[in-house]
């Protein structure tokens, strides 16, 4: 059994987005289980095309936004959907929508990108991600 890594999406600001792809994918080439659970605001960043027009920054680092923004565009840093697609070629990451909050926003799954691939319960969610590490972003 690898071991698992869970990350819950709960922010759709670029900071957090870009933390969670990095974790995934660093875990993924660790070999490990990588799940990302998008709830609430996290599940807004997924929506089809919201990445590319997405540019909200984490309040407590906004001062330093523009330029963090500045500095990812001129390393052409690859953004963190192609990140996350990157991470799911290294190994085995998958991303999960909360059936709760597409339910509480009317949001279905053709409306999110692709690489979301199925809508669960939190109670799914706990129960695979235990035996695993959690991290909230």
């Amino acid at each position: 059994m690898s071991e698992k890594l869970s990350i819950v999406l709960f922010s759709g600001t670029v900071d957090k987005l870009m933390a969670a792809s990095i974790i995934a994918s660093g875990a993924a080439a660790m070999q490990k289980e990588v799940t990302i659970f998008a709830t609430f605001y996290g599940l807004f960043a997924l929506r089809k095309g919201d990445w590319k027009q997405n540019r909200r920054i984490s309040k407590d680092f906004e001062d330093y936004g523009a330029q963090f923004l500045q500095v990812l565009e001129a390393k052409k840093a690859p953004n963190w959907l192609e990140t996350i697609q990157s991470a799911m070629d290294i190994g085995n990451v998958k991303v999960k929508a909360c059936g709760l909050t597409m339910d509480l926003l009317s949001i279905k799954l053709e409306d999110l990108e692709p690489i979301v691939s199925e809508i669960v319960g939190v109670a799914h969610f706990i129960e695979e991600a235990s035996d695993g590490q959690i991290i909230f972003l």
